[in-house]
């Protein structure tokens, strides 16, 4: 029903403008005619002024239909956008930013009135000086946020004295306010891997968790390919969020945001997670960094789980099965229950059967754990 208001009310505004710019035109036409459309008629209302005006009304009404659609649906995207941004910022620092928006239009309208009147350029100084100090106020305002904070704090109000209420959490306040939960953009990679459903169990995510549509459509592509291991996978994933949704609801956020601009799932991720102030849960190693690189925090499950891992130490004795060769020659390799390589020196002719093997070294990298060992 808003949206049809919305669509009707911008409908009305392009055939007004229409119709006011049509009016404004007919002077023009009057000298280009040679003949006064103003000079006879009831209220400078003539015949050739209606006719005249009939196109203006029939062009701005068309306008209106076309536009008014995509001008609407461009207003509810940016408008969840913008939601979806703000929910994950502290009341506080919105509200310090309004102040300092408000402190620079102030002082654009101050500077801006005693060049209004120079030729030319005067009446854009006002607007120009309104955009910039608006800009600044609200960046310099986030950055003196505890300071503007503690100003207000001290300003002395009349309140009744009341008993102190020990049920009163300690995180009221402007602490309080900044100390919250982000919003979490869930990817392909963490969807299909299914561990975000045990963390989530475990209490180890706060927050919202978002699966974008974009993410979705990957996930429908995956389910609908021939390749068997892909329609698996896809199946899978969109059934981790069907479930995600039953298990946590309300947690669970399924938006419709998308960039026509940008190709590939990665880039409307990281988008995306910038404009919300949201962290990318993922298990994708080359989106990790891209998203580190710009500036945007990333959950790897895969970290995860290798920093809760049991350490490894050089010089330990492991019981291992080694199940096939390794790359270099004379080498074997076993793996750990979960899923960790081990590759022993001198360990081929153990293959196919268990031995005992001693750790040399153990490499660690954000993709995984390796560990080196030779046989004892």
């Amino acid at each position: 029903m808003l949206r049809k208001i919305i669509s009707l009310s911008i409908s009305l505004i392009i055939i007004v403008t229409g119709l006011i710019l049509t009016n404004l035109s007919l002077p023009f036409l009057s000298n280009y005619l040679g003949y006064d459309l103003h000079g006879n008629g009831l209220m400078g209302i003539t015949f050739a002024t209606m006719i005249l005006t009939l196109p203006g009304l029939f062009i701005s009404s068309w306008l209106g239909l076309v536009l008014a659609p995509f001008i609407t649906k461009w207003l509810f995207n940016y408008a969840e956008r913008l939601t979806v941004s703000l929910s994950g910022v502290p009341t506080s620092d919105i509200l310090v930013m309004i102040f300092g928006i408000g402190i620079g239009l102030i002082l654009a309208n101050l500077i801006g009135s005693p060049f209004s009147r120079l030729p030319v350029i005067g009446p854009f100084i006002p607007i120009v000086l309104s955009l910039v100090l608006s800009v600044v106020g609200a960046k310099l305002a986030l950055r003196k946020h505890n300071d503007i904070v503690e100003f207000f704090n001290r300003i002395p109000t009349r309140k009744p004295v009341k008993p102190v209420d020990e049920t009163k959490s300690v995180l009221e306040g402007p602490l309080g306010d900044r100390l919250y939960s982000s919003n979490k953009l869930l990817d392909t990679s963490v969807i299909i891997d299914g561990r975000v459903m045990d963390i989530m169990a475990a209490g180890f995510l706060d927050g919202q968790l978002v699966v974008p549509n974009f993410v979705l459509e990957e996930l429908q592509k995956l389910a609908d390919s021939s390749d068997n291991m892909k329609r698996a996978k896809g199946r899978r994933g969109l059934d981790l969020v069907h479930d995600l949704q039953i298990s946590y609801k309300g947690r669970i956020l399924v938006i419709d945001n998308d960039y026509d601009d940008l190709e590939g799932v990665d880039a409307k991720l990281v988008r995306l997670a910038r404009q919300a102030n949201a962290d990318i849960i993922t298990n994708d190693y080359n989106l990790n960094k891209v998203a580190g690189i710009q500036g945007v925090k990333v959950l790897n499950i895969n970290e995860l789980a290798n920093a809760i891992k049991p350490l490894v130490v050089a010089g330990e004795e492991m019981n291992v099965f080694l199940v096939k060769e390794g790359k270099e020659q004379g080498q074997a390799v076993a793996y750990l229950d979960d899923g960790t390589m081990i590759v022993v020196e001198n360990g081929r002719h153990f293959i196919g059967h268990s031995a005992i093997v001693v750790v040399t070294s153990v490499l660690q990298t954000s993709a995984g754990r390796m560990i080196f060992a030779k046989t004892k």
